[in-house]
């Protein structure tokens, strides 16, 4: 836990010790999370000079929630939510099981020139707090695929600098 402490903290004063140069990220990810697989949709922005960069993220996790209770049900071709205790006819959006919980993010990374980017982070939502470690590799100049890994936590998809 000690080495994720120091290196947001030589990323944080590299940063603020001098001009940094500055852009808005977004991320789209297949993820892990709160004993959930779903995806994460978030956006950050990135301040960072001389390779280091510190981004910190907003964002929010969407997967299927855990309740069945509502089905849709092929009533003679005319496809209707149902409640499956009652057998009664409910309203169409409580077929949508879709859970959204929002998340926040700090990365802090270093660039490896022509090989990968490389950092730790730290995931903050309502149920849990992970640190985890990160890497990404270069797409286009733009795009990146980034991967996670923390305790419980992991994810992979794009990044995209704006």
């Amino acid at each position: 836990m000690r080495s994720y402490r120091l290196a947001a903290l030589a990323a944080a004063l590299t940063c603020l010790s001098a001009p940094a140069a500055a852009q808005l990220t977004a991320e789209a990810n297949g993820a892990r999370a709160e004993d959930h697989w779903g995806g994460e949709l978030g956006v950050g922005y990135g301040l960072g000079m001389a390779g280091f960069k510190l981004t910190p993220m907003v964002g929010a996790f969407l997967y299927a929630g855990d309740t069945d209770r509502y089905v849709r049900d092929d009533n003679g071709g005319n496809a209707r939510c149902r409640d499956s205790a009652t057998g009664r006819y409910a309203d169409d959006d409580r077929c949508d099981n879709t859970v959204v919980k929002p998340y926040a993010k700090l990365e802090a990374t270093y660039a490896v020139p022509l090989v990968a980017t490389l950092g730790a982070g730290l995931r903050v939502s309502e149920a849990d707090t992970t640190p985890y470690g990160t890497v990404a590799f270069t797409l286009a100049p733009l795009v990146k695929l980034k991967g996670n890994v923390g305790d419980g936590y992991y994810a992979l998809g794009l990044r995209v600098g704006l």
